[in-house]
C-alpha cells in the first residue's frame, strides 16, 4: 500500500496566503513563497497552490506567483484557480507546476478533463471538488462554493475518474477551517466509490487523530491542511511522528 501523503495548501488571494472558515471570513496567513519553501524544507510530501478568487474575478491564475513558488520547492506542486483551457495548463506547467487542479471549469465543461488527461496524462490532472451536505446527500459546489451545481457528489466522483482524472482533491465546505476534524462520512463515501486517490481537505485541527481517522476511517490516500501549518500549531514533522506511532505508513 502506498504511503499516505501530507499536503499543505496555499489559498492565495491578491498575492497573499489567506484562510477562512466555511469559505468565508478570510484572514492573512503569510507570504506564499516563504511558506512554500518552509513546507518543502520541513518534509511535506506535496504542495497545493489555489488562486481562490481567480474564477469569480474572471481571470487566470497568477503565473508570476506560481513561478516564484516553484523555484522554492522540491516536491510535487499542484496549481489551481481560474484554469479553463489546455493553453492555461501549458502555461502553468511551464511555470513550474507538476499537476493542474480544475474545479469550476471541469463542471461547466467536463470534456476539459478528457482533453487534459489525453494531452498531459492522467497523473497531471487533479479534479478538485468542493462539496457540502444538503438535506440527506452531498452536492458539488463551484465558483468558490457560491453555486450549487445540483450534481450529487457520488455521481461527479464517478464521472471525473471515468474521464481520466488522476486523483481527486475533495474539500468539505462544512468542515473547512473549523479545525474540528475532517468530514469522515463524506470522504469515505467518495473513497469507496473511487478507484483513484482521494485527497481529503477541510477541517484538520492540531490533533494528529484527525489525520489518523481520515486515513483509517475515511479511507483517504492523502490529507491536505492549511491553518495548522500556517500558524505552526501542528508542525509537519510532529504530525508525521504521531502518524508513525499511530501505525500510519508515512514518508519521513
Amino acid at each position: 500500500m502506498p504511503a499516505k501523503r501530507i499536503i499543505p495548501c496555499l489559498d492565495v488571494k491578491n498575492g497573499e496566503t489567506v484562510k477562512g472558515v466555511n469559505f468565508e471570513n478570510l484572514r492573512y496567513a503569510g507570504n506564499p513563497v516563504d511558506l512554500a519553501k518552509k513546507y518543502s524544507d520541513e518534509g511535506a510530501d506535496e504542495l497545493v497552490f489555489l488562486d481562490i478568487t481567480a474564477t469569480n474575478e474572471g481571470r487566470k491564475t497568477t503565473v508570476e506567483m506560481v513561478e516564484k513558488v516553484a523555484k522554492q520547492v522540491f516536491i510535487p506542486f499542484t496549481v489551481g484557480g481560474g484554469i479553463k483551457s489546455i493553453e492555461d495548463m501549458k502555461i502553468l506547467l511551464m511555470a513550474g507546476a507538476d499537476k493542474i487542479a480544475i474545479n469550476s471549469a471541469a463542471v461547466k465543461n467536463p470534456d476539459l478533463i478528457n482533453n487534459a488527461a489525453g494531452y498531459f496524462g492522467s497523473q497531471c490532472v487533479v479534479a478538485a471538488i468542493d462539496a457540502k451536505k444538503v438535506d440527506d446527500d452531498y452536492y458539488v459546489f463551484i465558483n468558490a462554493g457560491r453555486v450549487n451545481t445540483g450534481k450529487r457528489l457520488i455521481d461527479w466522483v464517478d464521472e471525473v475518474q471515468s474521464r481520466g482524472a488522476g486523483e481527486i482533491l475533495l474539500t468539505s465546505m462544512d468542515a473547512d477551517g473549523t479545525q474540528n476534524g475532517f468530514d469522515i462520512p463524506m470522504t469515505k463515501l467518495a473513497a469507496e466509490n473511487s478507484k483513484i486517490p482521494i485527497i481529503a481537505s477541510g477541517g484538520a485541527g492540531a490533533d494528529a487523530k484527525h489525520f489518523i481517522n481520515v486515513f483509517n476511517e475515511g479511507c483517504a490516500d492523502a490529507a491536505l491542511a492549511a491553518s495548522i501549518f500556517h500558524y505552526n500549531t501542528l508542525p509537519i514533522q510532529t504530525l508525521k511522528l504521531s502518524l508513525l506511532h499511530g501505525n500510519i505508513e508515512i514518508r519521513m
